[in-house]
């Protein structure tokens, strides 16, 4: 599909119509020609310590026992980005934390089920937070005493559904009382706050953000070693995976423009990587990562072919290419 999209958008350069520049590319070649510091220990031995620690966390879900326990270690490794290194055992958590009773009355620990629960795909009812309300069904004041608390509260509610309206008051109650404070709060949960008030946990980049947690949790006093070491692995690992990969999409991406002479279009190379290493950033996801990026580096180019150079009468032309085209490809089936 690729090939065909590009030999469509190829053909109408042969009669140019609007003509409309863009900035250049900010990035250039830098990533084509970086080279990455080299590692004090090799890949490979960064990989067997990976492993033994990452067995080691397992074992942390049979030691931990009870509810709220198991909620902190998926927090925690949820926003260290290492989550994805333990699916399985996160998935069997979270049905046993949603199947059990809770009857905490600490509002950190009651909206920190909220959220896992709701990101997890798991029903679970505002109602939990009935008992933080006063009389008259608002969000009582003694809660403020609890930024922790609020600071969740805050990040829960922004996983509320059309007509939940206790939970945008919420937002509005958690995050002005977290605003009035902020100065009064100590490093790190300080800097916590000021991302989550810009951008609310569940809407934030996780792989963007794990850095920063990374850097937080180890001043926290009861932080596991064994899971901040291996943070840093996976890390850094992934980190080196990235950086060829994007070497080598930038090479194929300017090889691309050359080829099909597309000047007029954007140059966004970078950019449609950086889309797609966001949605997947995960080892094993490598394919996927890769095969969005070049869909929407081909998007781009269609997308500037039609709004900025092509005639009315080309595009009319390119838009009934890539309708055969579908027809062909995906109207008749392989006999």
């Amino acid at each position: 599909p690729g090939e065909q999209a590009v030999q469509m958008a190829s053909a109408v350069t042969a009669t140019p119509g609007r003509v409309c520049s863009f900035e250049p590319s900010v990035w250039d070649d830098f990533f084509i020609h970086y080279e990455p510091q080299p590692l004090k220990t090799s890949e490979d031995c960064m990989r067997v310590k990976a492993q033994k620690l990452q067995e080691d966390v397992q074992m942390l879900f049979q030691t931990f026992t009870s509810v709220v326990q198991k909620m902190n270690l998926i927090d925690t490794l949820q926003r260290l980005g290492i989550d994805h290194l333990f699916e399985d055992q996160i998935n069997t958590a979270m049905n046993e934390i949603h199947e059990k009773e809770f009857n905490s009355c600490s509002l950190y620990d009651v909206a920190l089920r909220f959220r896992l629960l709701r990101e997890s795909g798991l029903r679970v009812s505002p109602d939990v937070f009935s008992k933080f309300k006063g009389k008259d069904g608002s969000l009582s004041r003694d809660i403020i005493s609890e930024p922790r608390g609020l600071l969740s509260l805050y990040n829960a509610a922004y996983l509320s559904i059309p007509g939940e309206s206790e939970l945008d008051e919420a937002v509005i109650f958690a995050g002005h009382h977290l605003e009035s404070m902020r100065s009064s709060l100590n490093y790190p949960f300080s800097e916590q706050v000021k991302r989550n008030l810009e951008i609310p946990l569940p809407r934030t980049l996780k792989r963007l953000d794990a850095p920063y947690y990374i850097a937080e949790y180890q001043q926290e006093k009861a932080y596991n070693t064994t899971i901040l070491e291996l943070a840093k692995l996976d890390f850094n690992l992934l980190q080196r995976l990235h950086q060829e990969e994007i070497k080598a999409f930038c090479q194929w991406g300017n090889d691309l423009y050359e080829e099909v002479r597309l000047t007029y279009s954007r140059h966004r190379i970078v950019e449609c990587y950086f889309w797609s290493y966001t949605e997947y950033h995960e080892r094993h996801y490598g394919d996927a990562r890769i095969i969005l990026a070049k869909l929407l580096v081909l998007v781009t180019l269609l997308d500037d072919t039609f709004d900025m150079h092509a005639t009315l009468e080309e595009g009319w032309k390119l838009n009934e290419a890539i309708q055969r085209y579908a027809i062909l490809s995906l109207g008749n089936p392989i006999r």
